[in-house]
């Protein structure tokens, strides 16, 4: 059986959060018009400090909120009990540019989701997508603008992103497959 390899530290996971920052800052000029949305559960906590960043980088503040997308999701059937996370967007995301932000890009289903998600609360002017790792093996037609790395894996592998702010440490590790007991 394969071990558990560490990706990212808490250097690295800070590094990269500062360059997608930059990143977005770059691309994205009028900072009044630009609010992110972190995806429930992953992406809640690096929402919140890309905004504080960008705050730092545009000297305004700005607006997050989170997105729960267990409702939008096509394989709801298969899923059995969904628990439904809260959605808190306390900005109008009409004719804004929408950063979704979430941990880790796999199959794209989860951000599909979370298109037709954030569609629910308005009409934004343009969406982008922010993710901390991107492992590959897409079954949508979907690729994130901003990513703090690309790990490839295979698919008997899972990422597991950990954060300070859910009680361990900012790093991020490759780990086999577990399957459900």
């Amino acid at each position: 059986m394969a071990e558990n390899k560490i990706l990212m530290d808490s250097d690295g996971v800070q590094r990269a959060l500062t360059r997608i920052a930059h990143e977005i800052a770059e691309r994205n000029t009028d900072a009044i018009r630009v609010g992110l949305i972190g995806i429930q559960r992953g992406g809640i906590h690096l929402a919140k400090r890309i905004a504080e960043l960008l705050s730092g980088i545009w000297e305004e503040t700005v607006p997050f909120g989170v997105i729960d997308v267990s409702m939008h999701r096509d394989d709801i059937a298969q899923r059995g009990v969904v628990t439904v996370q809260p959605t808190e967007v306390p900005f109008d995301v009409e004719g804004k540019t929408i950063i979704l932000v979430d941990d880790v890009l796999f199959n794209g289903r989860t951000v599909r989701a979370a298109l037709d998600a954030t569609h629910h609360l308005g009409r934004p002017q343009s969406i982008q997508l922010a993710v901390l790792i991107d492992r590959g093996h897409r079954e949508l037609p979907i690729k994130p603008d901003f990513v703090g790395k690309n790990i490839p894996t295979a698919l008997d592998e899972r990422i597991d992103v950990s954060l300070t702010e859910t009680g361990g440490d900012d790093i991020v590790t490759l780990l086999p497959f577990k399957l459900e007991e």
